[in-house]
Parts: structure tokens; C-alpha cells; sequence
């Protein structure tokens, strides 16, 4: 079944998150495997909030989602516990140094130590300090992917609130990632969120392209999938609003 993208056209697929309720998924997923990935370090305060919905909704409620996987990159505080005793599986991205102190492999490293844990066919990335993490952001991840074979990179579009106002944070998104895309990569100019870590992929991508080591995994990913897949291989879909730690543009 292939989608039709919502609202004016654009260089990459759109999609709200709305068209893509639990029953159709659940129709549409048959027997095909979804984890959801969270890379975490010292995220205690948060990773809890992020695991339990989806552990609630998706895995015991409905079965969209098969595993939950925290993957705790070298945290010194209870991310590890917290995380655990929501519902997910928690595995370290490395062994403990020499001296044994937590070890870190940078965001990247995490994400990749996630994909060697679990042989699910769709993985769902996400981070562990979003503080308003509903369930409908991962089952609108999936929604292209599984209901259309076309797509196999989704990217999470949101507002970012700041400081009280409905949108403005995002400094790194708005200042690089966004100029710099046009400017070499116009294809991609319509994705609104490319550092979001809110992704959805293919096991099959995985297999194609690497993920890249720290914080320049999201672009990374994305460039890699449209240069080798091309654009109509990505779409992203609206989540609404993602609230997390930001900072203003100044």
C-alpha cells in the first residue's frame, strides 16, 4: 500500500501522526518484529517517563512493540535502574574501563550497541530525556514504514517549545543542520527536524550504511540513506510537541 503525503507537496513525505492509528498498524504489521532503542547516559530523571508509556501502551496493551532497549552509555547515576524498572531491557554500549568506571561510546556507539542486541526488523530510536514522551510518537515512526515499503528512514517533525513560547528551541537545528542541508543537499531541505532522535529504519538500511560515532549520527543517517536510497526513501511525520532540555538561539 503506498501513501499518499498529507498537505502540499513537498521534497520529502509528511505524514501526521494521526493517520496511522493502532488498529491499522496492528493490521498492517503481521509478523514482522519493532523495538524501540533509547540511547541513555544519566538520564535518570527522565528515562522512566520515557519507557513506561510504551511499555504500557504498545507492548502489554496492544503488541505493536515486541522489546523495549535502553542502552545505557556509561551513566553514574540510576538511569540503568529507572529504565529497568519500567519495562525495558537495559544493556551497557561498553565493558567498564580498567579501573571500572562506566565506559562511553558517545550517542552513536549506543545506537549501534542497541541494533546488535535485538534482531527486530524495524527499530524505533529514541531519546531518553524528552519529558512529554506519548505513544503515539513511536506508532507515527512506524506508520510509513509499515504500511508502505517505499519509505525506509522515518524522522520525527515537531514543535520545540522554549521558555514558555510554543516553539524556538532547537539552536544546532535551526543555526547548521538546516542552512547546511540546503546548501548541499537540497533534496532534504523539506525535513524539519534532521537532528531529531526520534527515528524509525529498516533493518535492511542498517545492513547498508554505518552509523556514525557521537552526536553526528542523526545527519549522518540521513544523508547516508538519501544518498544511497534516495530522498523518496525518507519521510518524517508529525508528532505535535516535544518538549526536552533546550537552549535559546541566543
Amino acid at each position: 500500500m503506498i501513501l499518499s503525503p498529507s498537505g502540499p507537496p513537498r521534497p520529502v513525505a509528511t505524514f501526521d501522526h494521526r493517520e496511522f492509528p493502532l488498529d491499522r498498524l496492528l493490521d498492517e504489521k503481521g509478523t514482522r518484529s519493532v523495538a524501540v532503542v533509547i540511547p541513555a547516559r544519566n538520564e535518570a530523571a527522565t528515562v522512566a517517563g520515557v519507557v513506561a508509556p510504551i511499555a504500557s501502551a504498545l507492548v502489554e496493551h496492544a503488541g505493536l512493540v515486541d522489546e523495549i532497549l535502553v542502552v545505557d552509555d556509561g551513566s553514574t547515576d540510576d538511569t540503568a535502574a529507572r529504565a529497568a524498572a519500567a519495562g525495558a531491557r537495559v544493556v551497557r554500549s561498553a565493558a567498564p574501563g580498567p579501573d571500572g568506571s562506566p565506559t562511553s561510546l558517545g550517542k552513536g556507539g549506543a545506537m549501534r550497541r542497541g541494533v546488535t542486541a535485538t534482531s527486530s526488523e524495524l527499530i524505533v530510536f529514541l531519546d531518553a530525556d524528552v519529558t512529554n514522551l506519548r505513544p503515539h510518537f513511536v506508532a507515527g515512526l512506524l506508520g510509513p514504514l509499515l504500511c508502505a515499503d517505499v519509505f525506509a528512514l522515518v524522522k520525527g517533525a515537531y514543535l520545540r517549545p522554549l521558555g514558555g513560547e510554543p516553539s524556538g528551541g532547537g539552536r544546532v537545528t535551526e543555526l547548521v543542520a538546516k542552512p547546511m542541508l540546503s546548501l548541499l543537499f537540497p533534496e532534504l531541505t523539506g525535513i524539519e527536524q534532521p537532528l531529531a532522535g526520534e527515528t524509525a529504519l529498516r533493518r535492511e538500511l542498517l545492513d547498508q550504511i554505518d552509523l556514525a560515532d557521537g552526536y553526528g549520527v542523526e545527519i549522518a543517517l540521513l544523508i547516508d540513506t538519501a544518498e544511497r536510497l534516495g530522498a523518496g526513501a525518507v519521510a518524517q511525520v508529525d508528532l505535535g510537541v516535544r518538549a526536552h532540555r533546550n537552549r535559546t538561539l541566543g
